[in-house]
């Protein structure tokens, strides 16, 4: 995996190196080519050679999290960099100084042991235990794999069905595997049950399936209707999805 991580993001990745070679259980080697850079060589490099950078840095925003829990450093949005001129308005060190990048990702949020959550799951113990592996394995669960052709097929399917979408390396995906399965074990005769794996297909999932994150479990209607279950885990349930689907 080539990735962006960089020392000056913070304690948690103030040692890595430019390569780590598996080193979360084995699995997956990394390579950092930016380990060494700061935030600011980063900005310097975009201005020199005029790369195109994401639009929400003109918003306010260094950093991201995810879509809900995502605030602008600092928050009243003072801080921008501007596209056309390649420079920062406002105290630009808000950004730059050590481990101010990231301080608007994941805001409120912990971690199952009350530690507050600053990474995504990728970057955590056992994020590589997935890539060799995918959820609701095809043969071994009642779960439903959908193919493009069938994703696209299904809200016009006229029957209903309970479709996750997910991502194997989501630590939140990986949590509701069990239920997502318990669930297709006890129902799946009375519901279409089914996965679509859509981190490699942002923008289909989102028009198709209403998914902005990951899982996203969405029952669609045999009239076509998309209604989206709330993101709490608390509510991937077994119970939860049996609820959901109205059974």
């Amino acid at each position: 995996m080539i990735n962006g991580r960089r020392r000056d993001h913070g304690n948690e990745r103030a040692y890595i190196d430019l390569y780590e070679n598996a080193p979360i259980g084995g699995g997956m080697a990394k390579c950092n080519p930016l380990a060494y850079w700061t935030l600011e060589d980063c900005f310097d490099y975009a201005a020199k050679n005029k790369v195109p950078l994401h639009p929400s840095v003109e918003r306010g925003y260094p950093s991201h999290g995810d879509a809900k829990d995502t605030i602008p450093i600092p928050e009243d949005g003072s801080v921008k960099f501007d596209l056309k001129s390649y420079s920062f308005s406002g105290k630009k060190e808000e950004w730059l100084n050590y481990a101010s990048e990231r301080k608007g990702r994941f805001v409120g949020l912990v971690n199952k042991d009350g530690s507050t959550k600053t990474e995504c799951g990728i970057h955590v113990a056992g994020a590589e235990k997935t890539f060799d592996r995918d959820l609701w394995e095809t043969g071994k669960s009642k779960v439903k794999e959908l193919s493009k052709a069938d994703a696209e097929k299904v809200t016009k399917a006229g029957k209903a069905t309970l479709l996750v979408t997910y991502a194997p390396w989501c630590q939140f995906c990986q949590g509701m595997e069990a239920e997502f399965e318990s669930f297709a074990e006890k129902y799946g005769d009375k519901i279409e049950i089914a996965k679509y794996r859509g981190d490699e297909d942002r923008e289909f999932i989102q028009e198709a399936f209403k998914a902005k994150s990951f899982p996203t479990v969405s029952l669609i209607g045999a009239d076509g209707s998309i209604q989206v279950l709330e993101s709490e885990p608390s509510k991937r349930t077994v119970d939860g999805f049996k609820s959901f689907a109205g059974l």
